[in-house]
């Protein structure tokens, strides 16, 4: 039986809902990586990295090639970075719209005091 559609999203998201997971698609998203460059680039233990490198790779997000003894992961989409970037515009407006939530708030306190 098919998954729908719906589900098959709410997947995608599930799998995207780890800090480490956006980290490593965003550093993916500007070059490939050697996992060594991204234990650098992320605070996390080599062993979490490496599941976590494993839940993008089994999911089709992330692939992986070996050269010269090294593993070097890439994103498996370029659309990847067009989610990212629209989820960076998405925060702006929510922090803009809640900004000027506060200053109407703030400004309504005055009014009441």
């Amino acid at each position: 039986m098919a998954v729908p559609l719906y589900e098959a999203k709410a997947n995608f998201f599930r799998t995207l809902g780890h800090p480490a997971r956006i980290r490593v698609m965003e550093l993916l998203c500007i070059r490939e990586h050697a996992v060594h460059e991204l234990l650098i680039e992320i605070d996390i233990e080599a062993s979490n990295l490496s599941h976590q490198l494993g839940v993008l790779r089994r999911s089709g997000l992330i692939s992986q090639t070996r050269r010269n003894g090294q593993v070097f992961y890439n994103i498996s989409t370029p659309e990847i970075r067009d989610l990212l970037l629209t989820a960076r515009g998405i925060l702006l407006d929510v922090i803009k719209d809640q900004e000027g939530l506060k200053r109407e708030l703030s400004s309504s306190r005055r009014k009441v005091s």
